[in-house]
């Protein structure tokens, strides 16, 4: 029997046929016939080419194949990513991050098992590949978005720099007030780098009224508490001129906005997060200090109200930012520059998710973890959230 032959049998028992039995009978098949192993291997680059054909991106398939699998199955996929990116097109700089933050080659080798137990991980693997729907685009020029432009590749400006300094030093003190300062500092310079950047794409264009186009990327949302999570993200996304649309089943929200304001909402999500586990954690020790035991929806209400506080300092602090720029570079230039980016923002949304739905935060009930999150998001310095969406 030919190899093709042998992974087409193995395939046709498996990968269509949920039922242990079939999963077992095709990794006999493979774990039989050593020589079919290429084959193998490429019919899975076949399946991360598809993938990215459908609109995912390496960090999604990782992030999928970890909420539904185990660990040999995302060193697996890691190797098919690897394995299938030289045949790729070039995709940009955002792509190109998530591929290094892959782990290291030598990482995602499977570790030495038997052929039976690696054929069951792959074809478990497949299984969950061939069944992967159809995301939204996020790179212009897919789905009818008009032409494609290769974002250039810039090295990071001095205010990015100077914004992720400030970031770490807010994560690393243990001083409330030393947080919220350097926190609500970094809010402050992200509004005047997203002013600088649209002042200098209209520039650039000629015209205030038809800006650079907005682009789109995807944040991981991860459990546990990935609602009050999301709507941190919202919050965030919404200070920083951007929007946020949660993916809960398959565990992101896809934030849409201008390079320099996408940056900025990474860059924060990822900072306020690190900040509000480690208020949590102090203020359970605290609670149980006082005797009073703390659970699941202790966090849940610690982390909806670090949230919603959190939202509404951002916001205030990227209004005063932006109010100051506005005063200095006269607002009969500014500002059409600034409404002409949300509306560019709010079409992309619109036509990447037609249909979108809001939901309540569920959960948050605890007295006490409402109270603490709101002090620790006091503490930060960090928006008001609008309705969650979700996609």
């Amino acid at each position: 029997m030919s190899t093709s032959r042998t992974v087409d049998r193995a395939f046709e028992t498996a990968l269509y046929d949920t039922a242990d039995a079939a999963l077992d009978s095709a990794a006999s098949l493979l774990a039989a016939d050593p020589a079919a192993d290429a084959e193998l291997a490429r019919r899975g680059a076949e399946f991360v080419a598809t993938a990215w054909r459908r609109g995912w991106q390496p960090a999604d398939l990782v992030r999928i194949v970890r909420r539904e699998l185990d660990d040999v199955h995302v060193r697996l996929v890691a190797a098919l990513i690897r394995a299938q990116a030289p045949h790729d097109r070039a995709r940009g700089p955002r792509w190109t991050a998530q591929l290094d933050a892959l782990p290291d080659a030598e990482v995602t080798v499977p570790p030495r098992t038997d052929r039976f137990s690696h054929a069951t991980a792959v074809l478990e693997l497949y299984r969950l590949l061939l069944r992967l729907p159809g995301l939204e685009p996020l790179e212009a020029g897919e789905a009818g978005q008009g032409p494609r432009r290769e974002r250039e590749h810039r090295p990071e400006s001095r205010a990015l720099a100077r914004i992720r300094a400030l970031l770490a030093k807010a994560e690393a003190t243990g001083y409330p007030e030393e947080a919220e300062a350097l926190s609500a500092k970094a809010q402050e310079l992200m509004a005047r780098h997203s002013v600088d950047e649209a002042l200098l794409a209209a520039q650039a264009q000629g015209s205030a009224a038809s800006p650079d186009a907005p682009g789109a990327c995807r944040i991981g949302v991860e459990p546990p508490y990935e609602q009050a999570k999301a709507v941190l993200l919202d919050a965030v996304a919404d200070a920083n001129h951007c929007r946020a649309v949660w993916n809960e089943p398959f565990g992101f929200s896809t934030v849409v906005g201008f390079e320099a304001d996408l940056e900025a909402v990474e860059l924060l999500y990822t900072s306020l997060l690190v900040q509000a586990e480690a208020a949590m954690t102090k203020a359970e020790a605290g609670q149980r200090a006082g005797g009073r035991k703390r659970t699941k929806t202790f966090r849940q209400s610690f982390l909806a109200a670090y949230a919603h506080r959190a939202g509404t300092r951002l916001r205030a602090a990227a209004e005063a930012a932006t109010g100051a720029a506005a005063d200095a570079a006269a607002d009969v230039v500014l500002l059409p520059v600034l409404a002409s980016r949300d509306v560019a923002v709010t079409d992309r949304v619109e036509r990447m998710f037609p249909q979108t739905t809001t939901t309540r935060l569920r959960g948050a009930v605890d007295a006490a973890g409402w109270t603490e999150g709101t002090r620790a998001a006091d503490a930060a310095r960090v928006g008001r959230h609008r309705p969650l969406k979700r996609g």
